[in-house]
């Protein structure tokens, strides 16, 4: 037989043990609820930031042109050596839809007072399921945002142009490109680039060649013939 206090001693290990997990837990931190994922237009409140604190350290020119839109615009990391002698400002942000532009108008586009605005977008709309129509509505959208401080500004819509991964869109594309170019034919200082031939063969095929790796974003070739698209405008 074990002396009593060995056995004493046993029980005491036996309910400290048990009790060690709960004691424990409490100086655990309590598990924090998953973060939740911005929707809508403040995905992109960081971006739209970080053009901010770039303009308090290096505050631009006013009286440009302003280019906003989606990735095409976003990568177009040459702007500024494409159109030399111009005053031009690259905002374009993530894979925003035009809606997104027209939210955030405010402070990257009307700010800065340009003298003309480029906008490029509507394809990541459509992929994301809306149809032209609807598109459309939030061009007409975009557009009445900047004519309630700037009624008078040429605002030019760079059009879509079929991109190889997203081959299934190309229709709506063009039909919402059709929609905007007639819009831009019946308002004064409204204006239209039309790009949607450029990413196709003669046959009516698309041009691997001018995109990267992705099948979706200009390469170096791409952005060139974007270029030559839109210099006329800006030189008029």
């Amino acid at each position: 037989m074990k002396p009593r206090h060995t056995l004493l001693a046993i029980a005491i290990a036996l309910i400290l043990g048990l009790a060690a997990p709960s004691l424990f837990a409490q100086d655990r931190p309590a598990t924090q609820p998953a973060t939740t994922r911005p929707t809508g237009p403040a995905r992109w409140e960081k971006e739209i930031a970080a053009f901010e604190a770039a303009d308090r350290a290096n505050p631009p020119t006013r009286g440009g042109i302003v280019f906003t839109g989606s990735s095409t615009i976003r990568r177009w990391t040459t702007l500024a050596q494409d159109f030399p002698g111009q005053n031009v400002l690259n905002r374009g942000f993530g894979g925003c839809q035009i809606e997104d532009c027209t939210y955030f108008a405010d402070r990257i586009v009307l700010t800065y007072e340009p003298k003309m605005i480029v906008l490029r977008a509507g394809g990541n709309d459509i992929h994301a399921g809306k149809s032209a129509e609807r598109v459309f509505e939030d061009w007409k959208t975009f557009v009445a945002k900047i004519r309630t401080k700037m009624p008078d500004v040429p605002i030019v819509f760079l059009s879509l142009s079929p991109a190889p991964s997203r081959w299934n869109e190309r229709d709506e594309n063009k039909k919402l490109n059709d929609l905007i170019l007639a819009d831009t034919k019946s308002q004064p200082n409204l204006k239209f680039i039309d790009t949607y031939d450029m990413t196709l063969t003669a046959d009516g095929k698309a041009r691997e060649e001018l995109f990267v790796s992705d099948r979706l974003h200009f390469n170096e070739a791409g952005y060139k013939l974007l270029v030559e698209r839109v210099r006329p405008m800006l030189t008029k």
